[in-house]
């Protein structure tokens, strides 16, 4: 006679316990402790036995610099036949997910909390999206834990497999879902920064309990575990950790002069800009922070930001000075003053990790402030290789932009196995 599934899984439960029991007895905490881990957690490692084309790649040796290992990624990722066999295209996901269950388990999400310590400190998460759903899936495996709060803006000019992949994927997690607006994102021009904006009210009304807000786009990845971003997140202690410092006189245009948007493309239009609301001064920064869940409530109430933000709207890249700016600001949580003084590079804070092409070079070269990227160039900002994850394994930026699984999946595999391993090991 078969045995109900429920009392299969309850005997089952009993074998194990048992098992564990007797180990206690006879084989010492230690190797008790061993398969309590292995039972629980053996399953959430990345192994050679997934289906990934990269396990060929000796990514500890790669991660430690080793030339040959290096080498021979490098060919791989420039084969045709491998290239192909990486590339996963938009409608894999959309299928993958009918079975949210099985898609999960697959991918190896985290069904649980790996501390109390997580637990206890939930993030927020805005993150743009507008193409190469390969990426965004494998970032946000790589951050995702069921306390944390994941908003998703999906561009309205994404390809159609693009929004129905995005949507797909976030339909299967309580915790992530979908912005409840949707720009069209023209290359800078408010609606970059009008994506973050509708995600930051999003994820404010969805949990009071998140402590910090961070935002990504598709080709971030990681370069800690969730437990460490907790640890240097309470290490700030409510302040806030982004590029803010004076507006270089090569950028002053930005900002004095009118832009709009003129057949897709953002174009000045011969009018110059009254002085910002309040004599508020404009700093420059980036388009990527992390704060606190007051800066949040700042940027969403404060009268003196609202003006700044409907001054900001026809601007010319205003996300590479709002956020900064707002910083600045008296009374707002997390800021600093406005002196030079407190001024922060995008090297000191903590928020991204991003090499300019015009700031690269040998540590001897006047003005070199990173290595030479070993990946290739798009904007003039390095899209990683595997040649760069010994360096950026070794800087403190909690996130590193840009990726491209198109272009070096190797790199992204390494990082996301690395991370993984790390998480897990944390635990025995």
């Amino acid at each position: 006679m078969r045995l109900p599934r429920r009392c299969r899984l309850w005997l089952t439960m009993a074998v194990l316990v048992a098992l564990l029991w007797m180990l206690s007895l006879f084989g010492g905490p230690k190797k008790s402790l061993s398969l309590t881990y292995h039972l629980r957690y053996g399953w959430l490692d990345y192994t050679d036995e997934d289906e990934n084309p990269e396990k060929v790649c000796d990514c500890s040796a790669i991660l430690q610099g080793e030339q040959k290992a290096l080498e021979r990624a490098k060919l791989l990722t420039i084969t045709k036949d491998f290239r192909k066999r990486v590339h996963v295209p938009d409608e894999f996901y959309t299928n993958a997910t009918k079975d949210c269950r099985k898609f999960q388990a697959s991918r190896k999400y985290l069904p649980f909390p790996l501390s109390q310590e997580e637990e206890t400190f939930p993030l927020a998460y805005s993150m743009v999206v507008h193409h190469k759903v390969q990426n965004f899936e494998r970032l946000l495996r790589a951050i995702y834990t069921p306390q944390n709060f994941y908003c998703v803006h999906v561009d309205k000019k994404a390809p159609a497999s693009v929004i129905s992949a995005v949507t797909s994927i976030t339909s299967c997690f309580p915790n992530v879902f979908l912005a409840s607006r949707s720009e069209s994102v023209v290359y800078a021009s408010w609606s970059r920064v009008q994506a973050d904006l509708h995600c930051m009210a999003d994820l404010f009304e969805a949990s009071a309990t998140w402590k910090y807000f961070i935002n990504l786009c598709g080709q971030d990845f990681p370069l800690k575990t969730n437990l460490e971003m907790v640890r240097a997140l309470r290490a700030l202690n409510g302040a806030n950790s982004m590029e803010s410092e004076k507006m270089p006189k090569e950028k002053v245009w930005r900002v004095k002069n009118v832009h709009h948007i003129v057949d897709g493309q953002l174009k000045g239009v011969g009018k110059p800009k009254d002085p910002p609301p309040f004599n508020i001064p404009i700093l420059s920064g980036n388009a990527y922070v992390v704060v606190s869940r007051g800066y949040v409530r700042s940027v969403l109430e404060d009268k003196r930001i609202q003006a700044l933000k409907a001054w900001a709207e026809d601007t010319y890249s205003p996300d590479e000075f709002l956020w900064a700016t707002i910083q600045r600001l008296p009374g707002v949580p997390g800021s600093t003053w406005a002196s030079p003084k407190y001024d922060m590079t995008d090297i000191n804070a903590i928020a991204r990790l991003v090499k300019w092409q015009w700031h690269e070079g040998a540590r001897a070269k006047v003005g070199a402030v990173y290595p030479e990227c070993q990946g290739r160039h798009v904007r003039a900002i390095c899209v990683y290789g595997v040649g760069d994850l010994q360096w950026i394994l070794e800087q403190h930026h909690l996130f590193a932009n840009k990726f491209d699984t198109d272009f070096d999946s190797v790199a992204v595999f390494c990082l996301e196995k690395y991370l993984r391993q790390k998480a897990l090991a944390a635990l025995q």
